[in-house]
């Protein structure tokens, strides 16, 4: 079991993968934060569960938006 576990941290340490969607997007913004502001505008009040689940998938995709040249 423990080496699973060791896996499991050690994929969560990777960066984010960036995910290019210009013109949707003007800052870059984590998968965490986006699923965090569609259940708030659903009148889905955040708990801790759902920060750290935010900060997590933040850690794992961001969505971001032009590259500045």
């Amino acid at each position: 079991m423990n080496e699973d576990n060791s896996e499991l941290h050690s994929k969560e340490n990777k960066s984010a993968r960036p995910i290019r969607l210009p013109g949707f997007i003007k800052e870059d913004i984590g998968l965490g934060d986006v699923i965090k502001q569609v259940a708030t505008k659903a009148g889905i009040r955040p708990c801790g569960g759902c920060e750290q689940r935010a900060a997590r998938l933040n850690r794992w995709v961001v969505f971001a938006g032009r590259r500045s040249r």
